[in-house]
């Protein structure tokens, strides 16, 4: 039959659980495939694209995610963390600087050697001694010491108040790794992945880029997890329309990142037979980033005509349809603390303020820049994008802008070494939280190595915004910080995702296998009808 299913799960902290359904039946011998147009290679800029310590990326994170435990975790239905290879933890102070885990017990890593609390802090104490640049060395650097107590106590003793810190732990770079396995001072190069996560994984590799992940159910594995199927092999495809064409043909069950926009499209006009598409919301959003130390967009006023001439409202329709809406701010609508800052302070676009603007700096126009953009990262509508944002600019009169694309592999390295003056990003959250929209941007060790430094943002606002442990208290915290960005410009927000997945109708769980946040969950699919 005909078949298109709109599916909408919580949003943590907005939404109520909206479905309950508890999954399907065990894979019982065939593995479920999943399609990607994620691509993971080792180069000798990024020769350890899976290790913990320097993946900072949504892609690999969602490998990760799969075999590599940490010891809190988002439940299912979204809420605050819950523990996970943890038995319980809380913190123990008043201030939220202290937090104690106690691991389950019986744990163990998959070749069956016991998880002790010494393997957790080496594991987290490596991401902040290897303290890569690209890395994801900022979500855990408050860190101060951490402490093993007896045979199943790990206490965090952190530099600041941290309110969000359960939520980091959640994520991959917090995941616990072998010390045998994992060197402490250096990456763990190449593919392979192991830990104590609800599966293993296999990678079959050709020419150092990955061609399947196999991903089998982990036997030892103890956690707070649900492990619905036996095993999922993940294919990395060229493009959205190889990955469709895979879907039509049932060669794989689901299509995860990224469908194009048309792919949705033209399943939401016509449903096509034997496969649902399930809509989920979305937090993922589209940025401009600006080198401000490049002479070119060092004068802030050259990155504020920027932010006064885009129309960001065409670029989402034109380019995105109904997958995407315009952002005026880093913090997208559906995450709590979001304020309209850009659209406060520019409204909508004028040529004429923007050469104001330029012409009281004694900005000589037009002003000559390449917009860098990625060809192979966040899917394919991307080219279309950056030239239509490239025109639009050409438009004013006041730019002379190309638009240039690069291959992730060498656009990232490129990008994190100050290389591009204006280049675009894309950004899927660690965590439901607008710290996750701010801090991994504009505090010290940020995740675009960028020289911006606002010493209000950074040693005021960011650790106030941290002591709030009711996240709607800081609003107005957040609200100084968001209309800062929008005064500087360090960072230009364009758009705010939608998400899409596309499954074979005997797929279950895929309302469950895709988060708000772009987090892939395989351990929630199963096969049969749900209940």
């Amino acid at each position: 039959m005909n078949r298109k299913t709109l599916v909408l799960p919580a949003v943590v902290g907005l939404l109520a659980p909206v479905l309950a359904a508890c999954g399907g039946s065990d894979a019982a011998g065939d593995a479920i495939v999943v399609g990607t147009t994620d691509q993971f290679s080792a180069s000798a800029d990024t020769p350890a694209p899976f290790d913990p310590a320097i993946a900072y990326d949504a892609g690999i994170w969602n490998v990760l995610r799969q075999t590599v435990q940490t010891l809190t975790h988002i439940p299912r239905g979204g809420g605050e963390p819950v523990p996970e290879a943890a038995e319980s933890c809380a913190f123990t102070d008043t201030e939220n600087e202290s937090y104690r885990c106690t691991l389950r017990d019986g744990l163990t890593f998959a070749d069956g050697t016991p998880v002790t609390p010494e393997d957790v802090k080496y594991s987290i104490q490596r991401v902040l001694d290897i303290k890569d640049e690209a890395g994801p060395v900022g979500l855990l650097a408050n860190i101060d010491t951490i402490e093993t107590k007896g045979e199943n106590q790990v206490v965090f003793h952190l530099r600041t108040s941290d309110a969000t810190f359960p939520y980091k732990l959640a994520t991959p770079p917090a995941g616990i790794v072998q010390k045998d396995k994992y060197p402490a001072k250096t990456p763990r190069e190449g593919f392979q992945v192991d830990g104590s996560g609800p599966y293993t994984m296999k990678p079959e590799v050709k020419d150092d880029q990955v061609v399947k992940l196999v991903f089998t159910k982990n036997p030892k594995y103890k956690g707070d997890l649900k492990i619905l199927n036996n095993e999922v092999e993940m294919t990395p495809f060229p493009d959205a329309e190889a990955m469709g064409k895979a879907l039509d043909d049932k060669k794989i069950d689901m299509m995860t990142r990224t469908m194009s926009p048309e792919q949705a499209q033209e399943m939401l006009a016509e449903p096509k037979d034997g496969i649902k598409l399930t809509e989920m919301p979305g937090l993922a959003i589209s940025y401009l980033g600006f080198n401000t130390e490049d002479p070119v967009v060092k004068d802030k006023a050259v990155r504020q005509a920027i932010a006064q001439v885009i129309n960001r409202g065409s670029i989402a329709s034109k380019v995105y349809g109904s997958t995407a809406e315009p952002l005026f701010s880093l913090i997208p609508s559906g995450i709590t603390n979001h304020t309209n800052s850009f659209f406060n302070k520019y409204g909508d676009p004028d040529v004429s303020k923007a050469a104001k603007t330029l012409d009281k700096a004694g900005i000589d126009t037009p002003v000559k820049f390449t917009l860098h953009y990625t060809t192979d990262h966040y899917g394919p509508a991307t080219k279309a994008e950056f030239e239509l944002l490239a025109k639009q600019l050409n438009a004013s009169g006041l730019f002379e802008v190309k638009a240039e694309g690069t291959p992730w592999a060498k656009y990232r390295p490129a990008q994190s070494k100050g290389e591009y003056a204006v280049y675009g990003m894309g950004w899927f959250p660690d965590f439901p939280d607008p710290d996750t929209y701010t801090a991994p941007f504009l505090d010290k060790d940020n995740f675009l190595n960028s020289p911006y430094a606002s010493a209000a943002i950074q040693n005021t606002l960011i650790p106030q915004s941290r002591r709030e442990a009711d996240r709607s208290a800081a609003a107005e915290t957040f609200a100084k910080i968001q209309n800062i960005v929008a005064e500087d410009v360090p960072l230009l927000p364009v758009w705010q995702g939608k998400q899409y997945v596309a499954s074979l109708d005997e797929l279950t769980g895929v309302e469950w296998a895709v988060t708000s946040s772009a987090d892939l969950q395989l351990w929630e699919l199963g096969r049969g009808t749900a209940s």
